[in-house]
């Protein structure tokens, strides 16, 4: 079974561990200056770096078609510059995932695989695909969705070590971002962990850096440029979150119940 997964960030990646550790081939798409701040568990650094590794995982980036059999072919996650998922048309997989995450359907279609598949709010299922995965901390974390939506977003991130909305990092302008702290390190509310242009980014709350973006990307005033997890020097940066894990075991079902359909 091949299964394309639109979108390489954190919570992607996380899905993509699931269906790779189960034997199941996995292609995924993501823009060309990716906006991943969860860098250490994310795929998409494959596409800055060319090769990166999550966990005992190893992801490359595919220029084309042969790349990607290639990269399949020796147990490699290939990931592609391709922000429209032009190779879907290509490959025709049996399986599609939106993972982008973007609080909205960007342009999937339930006739782009056997089984669509659609990760958060913004998807209906029976609609825009066959499933929708709940993406929303709290009971129903990982759920899979077989007619309706998801929560609708409430903009308000879950909470975490008591925090919320204090432990985004946001963009305080327009312009170029560039961090001046790492993944992994610990700082106090009011540290600088960045600037756009000149103008600070500092941190809200004490913890630790979960997530930053990489240097050299242009951001918008308010995008999420990173995160500090609250709970501090305990918090394990370099491994895929519970709540990734949770939504990727929610695809799985979701591709195994539609394999066992088809048998």
């Amino acid at each position: 079974m091949l299964v394309v997964i639109k979108g390489a960030g954190d919570l992607a990646s996380g899905i993509a561990l699931r269906l790779h550790r189960s034997r199941i081939d996995v292609v995924m798409t993501e823009l060309p200056v990716p906006l991943a701040v969860r860098r250490t568990v994310a795929f998409s650094e494959a596409i800055r770096l060319g090769s990166t590794v999550v966990e005992d995982v190893k992801a490359e980036r595919a220029k084309n078609t042969d790349e990607v059999r290639a990269c399949l072919a020796r147990g490699v996650i290939p990931v592609l510059e391709d922000p429209e998922a032009e190779i879907v048309k290509i490959l025709k997989p049996e399986v599609v995932v939106d993972a982008i995450l973007a609080k909205r359907n960007t342009g999937t279609s339930i006739n782009d695989a056997k089984l669509v598949i659609g990760v958060g709010p913004g998807f209906y299922a029976g609609r825009d695909c066959h499933a929708v995965i709940e993406t929303k901390r709290g009971h129903t974390l990982g759920r899979v969705i077989r007619e309706g939506s998801a929560i609708p977003n409430t903009g308000v991130p879950g909470n975490v070590g008591g925090q919320t909305i204090r432990r985004l990092l946001k963009a305080p302008a327009d312009g170029i971002f560039h961090p001046e702290k790492e993944i992994g390190d610990l700082v106090r509310e009011g540290d600088r962990v960045g600037n756009v242009d000149g103008v600070p980014v500092c941190a809200l709350t004490d913890g630790k850096i979960r997530g930053l973006l990489q240097d050299g990307v242009h951001v918008t005033k308010g995008l999420k440029s990173g995160d500090v997890d609250p709970r501090g020097a305990s918090v394990d940066h370099m491994t895929v979150s519970d709540k990734a894990m949770s939504i990727g075991g929610g695809v799985l079902e979701a591709i195994l119940s539609y394999a066992g359909d088809r048998l």
